[in-house]
């Protein structure tokens, strides 16, 4: 009897482990769930109409199959001999708008909120280069503007294959693009030459930066931390050498760095008051 127990909890324990193992891996290669409300929408509905997907699926070829085996020549089924049915007709007319309207209306909503850049509590303008990023603020509570380049900076040692990688490889600049949390930051997005990307996983963002065109998308960042992106839209023969950085920290910090980009001393001046 303990053996029988002794090896249902293992085979429990396996199946556990096994699970955790699955999902560690789903969650690697699926759609991150982000720092921000719209992300999390974003993967919600993601993972809502990839369900609805996997159900439609197992329906459809779980039909076929049963069909191949018990309506197959070998077991003696006959052919119908119908040749229309309007209710069938009218069935797989309406089950397929019906899912579409039920997808729909969760997608028109976050849709909505994607674009709803209105009420920002700052402005920043991004502009792409080939190939680096400049960033912009243009809020008119900030007495003077701060505007700066933003490079890749990995060795070059370790790109051409002669150091070692380093953890952030191809995903570290000099000057990091800086915001504060819990703060609707709005971005104007333009390019200076040819069309790039600013593509950023953890905020459910992705803009296309266009010569002579200006996008627009917005973020709220919740949680402080260091966020990378990348440019993905090819762009020329440093297209991979174009990553995006975004530092996201607490007003207070912000307002200190911010005084620091305009002066030093202010930033110290700053530091003491608080």
């Amino acid at each position: 009897m303990m053996s029988k127990i002794s090896s249902l909890a293992r085979a429990v324990l396996a199946s556990a482990f096994a699970l955790a193992g699955a999902a560690a891996v789903a969650a690697e290669y699926n759609m991150p769930v982000g720092v921000t409300d719209v992300s999390r929408e974003i993967q919600e509905l993601h993972m809502t109409i990839f369900w609805i997907c996997v159900a439609i699926g197992v329906l459809v070829f779980g039909a076929m199959l049963v069909s191949m085996i018990l309506h197959r020549k070998a077991a003696g089924a006959e052919p119908a001999t119908f040749h229309e049915s309007t209710k069938l007709e009218l069935l797989w007319t309406i089950i397929p708008i019906v899912i579409l309207v039920v997808m729909a209306y969760p997608a028109t909503d976050v849709l909505v909120k994607i674009y709803d850049t209105g009420g920002e509590d700052m402005v920043v303008e991004v502009r792409g280069y080939q190939w680096k990023w400049e960033y912009k603020y243009l809020d008119e509570d900030l007495n003077e503007q701060v505007s700066f380049f933003s490079n890749l900076s990995t060795p070059r040692q370790q790109i051409l294959g002669e150091s070692q990688k380093g953890e952030n490889y191809l995903l570290e600049v000099d000057n990091e693009l800086v915001i504060p949390t819990n703060t609707k930051v709005r971005f104007l997005l333009t390019s200076n030459d040819v069309i790039h990307s600013w593509w950023i996983p953890d905020f459910g963002l992705k803009r296309d930066a266009i010569p002579g065109f200006i996008n627009e998308a917005w973020v709220n960042v919740k949680e402080p931390g260091v966020y990378r992106g990348q440019c993905t839209e090819l762009c020329g023969k440093d297209h991979g050498f174009m990553p995006v950085v975004v530092r996201a920290v607490p007003k207070a910090e912000f307002e200190q760095w911010y005084a620091a980009q305009l002066d030093p001393s202010a930033a110290a001046a700053l530091a003491m008051a608080n």
